[in-house]
């Protein structure tokens, strides 16, 4: 049994450039499939690798695998479906699966614009696609497929979704095969040094409504810290790397689980070998401001917080559950802890205005992190703040759903003035802290950190792919009017896919409707009971309380 595996060759100019990033999928998929027995697994990285077509219909015939597996995050699907379609063609009789979040939520979408796709897998992947492995293996695929959980196909013209697979309660049982991945190319630029993106836990307590990843793990699970830190030291020893970025959306939600695993790093003299970085919430800072450096004692040398915001108004209607006020003082904590901070905001909804957008950078300024990102708002189909604007979603090329396109026309500006607004904060900002922050913060490992950042920011200017810019053909305020972001305005929402959203939004009216009559209900219940309470007073009864009962949900 012959699998290959594929990463769309898919570039923007957002998290690349600080380097490229290892496709830790590749490796958690690998890792499993192996101990159960599958060891003839290829990997092909076309987007680390830039494969073109040609290439990859090349590579793929001459390995003649018998199962071709990609994944995709929305602005790679039409990558990652164009792969397997090459697939097909080269390998006739391979059985093509996608997994990823994107054909998680939406796979009714992607089975419906791409037939040639035989199954995708839902949710986490390592369980699910070994069962799919084995039942391909055993030629039980295409009889009892209903029988795995976690898949959808097409059978027929019907669009099939299982129910779906339990999640992986055993995270340490999963054993990663780091080798899979060509880690010479996998280099972090500020540092110039290999670069790694294990995991401490997986999923998200929270549910912040633009945001996707709550949803997709579904339970918060931490793994063991002591095995995590053996993964990192392999990482180290073996591959050579140089610095990790935790993969969790929030890695400090478990304080004590934290703790240890900063705890262990020290204990084996790791922070002498490998630095690290994390994006977490302002929350955590200041909870635990008294830990701060026994972190930077363990190697945490950056963190990326989710300020998200500049008005509480867009905090709120973001579910952040944080204030803006925090924000200023976690990163004045970080600073103090000598802890490089980013900050995180988001721009492009609907209420954007050129002030807002120039508030945000007053923050940035008045807030002093080292870093500062304005990223667009991405509207993720499978996101609950993407249903309550759905009706103001204009592009549905996902392609270009990639947080540095604006998606969402705002109603005070075009799209260009967006844009432009937003590499004004970037200018500003980044050339006050060249000019007179990064050369003269610190020393030694400090000063080197701050300019190999500001190295990134020049390569990725200079190449006009920071922000896609060069694509775009955004040269500067002078050539806002020429701006193209090239939608496919072709691309549609499918029938199956648009029935599915509208189901699932009767049903969430249908629930909010019984819970405004449950509260009706209530209220008219107590008036009640209040205006006998008030009779009973007013004809010289006394202060007993009747009985108050509430009506059934």
């Amino acid at each position: 049994m012959r699998l290959v595996l594929i990463h769309p060759n898919y570039h923007s100019g957002g998290a690349e450039i600080a380097g490229n990033w290892p496709p830790a999928w590749a490796a958690y998929l690998a890792g499993p499939l192996k101990a159960a027995g599958y060891t003839d697994i290829h990997f092909i990285d076309a987007m680390t690798h830039d494969i073109g077509e040609e290439e990859l219909f090349a590579r793929i015939k001459a390995l003649k695998p018998d199962i071709v597996g990609a994944t995709s995050i929305t602005p790679s699907i039409y990558k990652a479906e164009r792969a397997l379609e090459l697939a097909k063609q080269a390998a006739p009789k391979a059985i093509s699966v996608l997994g990823g979040v994107h054909a998680t939520f939406m796979f009714k979408q992607v089975l419906s614009e791409a037939p040639h796709i035989d199954a995708i897998v839902r949710g986490e992947g390592e369980e699910v696609f070994l069962d799919f492995v084995r039942a391909v293996e055993d030629g039980r695929w295409q009889t009892q497929r209903k029988k795995i959980k976690g898949i959808a196909y097409t059978d027929e013209s019907e669009i099939v979704a299982t129910p779906a697979a339990p999640t992986v309660k055993d995270l340490d049982g999963i054993v990663p095969d780091w080798s899979i991945l060509d880690w010479e190319k996998y280099i972090y630029i500020p540092l110039n040094t290999r670069l790694a993106i294990p995991s401490l836990a997986r999923g998200c307590p929270f549910t912040c409504s633009f945001c996707s990843q709550w949803k997709f793990w579904r339970d918060y699970r931490v793994r063991d810290p002591q095995k995590v830190v053996d993964e990192i030291e392999d990482l180290v020893e073996t591959h050579g790397v140089g610095f990790f970025i935790l993969a969790d959306e929030e890695p400090t939600i478990n304080k004590k689980k934290f703790t240890e695993f900063c705890e262990e790093l020290i204990r084996r003299g790791l922070p002498d070998r490998v630095k690290w970085g994390i994006n977490t919430r302002v929350t955590d800072i200041q909870r635990d401001k008294n830990m701060l450096p026994l972190w930077r004692k363990a190697g945490l040398v950056h963190i990326s917080l989710g300020t998200e915001a500049a008005a509480q108004l867009k905090l709120d209607r973001f579910n952040k559950e944080t204030k803006v006020e925090e924000n200023k003082e976690a990163i004045r904590l970080l600073r103090e802890a000598d802890i490089f901070t980013e900050a995180q905001f988001i721009v492009g909804l609907e209420n954007e205005t050129e002030e807002t957008l120039e508030e945000t950078y007053r923050y940035a300024r008045d807030w002093n992190p080292d870093l500062a990102n304005w990223t667009m708002y991405t509207p993720w189909p499978f996101t609950p703040l993407f249903q309550e604007l759905r009706d103001k979603v204009e592009v549905f090329d996902f392609e270009r759903y990639n947080f540095v396109t604006p998606i969402m026309k705002p109603d005070a500006m075009d799209r260009a003035t967006l844009l432009d607004r937003v590499m004004h904060n970037y200018r500003r900002f980044y050339m006050i802290k060249a000019l007179f922050h990064y050369p003269w913060r610190g020393r030694g490992f400090r000063r080197k950190y701050l300019l190999g950042c500001l190295r990134a920011f020049a390569k990725a200017g200079f190449a006009r792919t920071f922000y896609d810019l060069g694509k775009v053909g955004y040269w500067g305020p002078q050539s806002k009017d020429k701006v193209d972001f090239h939608f496919d305005n072709s691309r549609e929402i499918a029938d199956a896919q648009m029935a599915d959203w509208e189901a699932m939004a009767d049903r969430k009216a249908k629930a909010a409707e019984r819970k405004a009559s449950v509260r009706a209900q209530v209220k008219a219940e107590k008036a009640r009971i209040a205006a006998l309470q008030a009779e009973t007073r007013a004809c010289g009864g006394g202060d007993q309380q009747l009985e108050y009962k509430a009506p059934a949900e």
